[in-house]
């Protein structure tokens, strides 16, 4: 199975250099979306959102991204699964976050290397510590 999320406690402060970090999440339930962007965006994120695989990968073909954060069963008969593979395609270094309320876990198989998996329903601030430690990890390739 893939490594579930362990969720560091989020610290009281902003995290030096990750201001000018982009996150697209992925989520075809729109107060979800809603909740997770403007935690994210509350942390100092740049949040782009997107309800499906191609709107997404739309976005990831002009965007600068530092971290994909996407649901796995998404609107207009997408899958999250699929779209990581093809970000990765794209950007190998790509950070990947899961989420799913309809599937206990993922096996390594499914997933790209590398990636986590966090059942649903999670709290965004738990998304937003996540987020901090996978990006104080991997440093942007766009800002060596």
């Amino acid at each position: 199975m893939l490594p579930f999320a362990c969720f560091p406690a989020a610290p009281a402060f902003r995290l030096d250099g990750l201001a000018d970090r982009v996150v697209l999440v992925v989520e075809d339930e729109f107060m979800v979306c809603e909740l997770t962007a403007e935690a994210l965006h509350d942390e100092g994120y740049r949040v782009l959102t997107a309800a499906d695989a191609m709107e997404a990968e739309e976005i990831l073909a002009h965007e600068r991204v530092d971290l994909l954060f996407t649901d796995i069963d998404l609107a207009r008969n997408t899958n999250g699964l699929v779209l990581a593979h093809r970000a990765r395609c794209q950007h190998p270094d790509l950070p990947v976050v899961y989420t799913s309320g309809g599937c206990g876990g993922l096996s390594p198989s499914e997933a790209v290397c590398d990636s986590v998996f966090v059942p649903k329903p999670y709290l965004p601030s738990d998304i937003v510590a996540l987020t901090n430690d996978i990006l104080r990890r991997f440093p942007s390739p766009h800002h060596a």
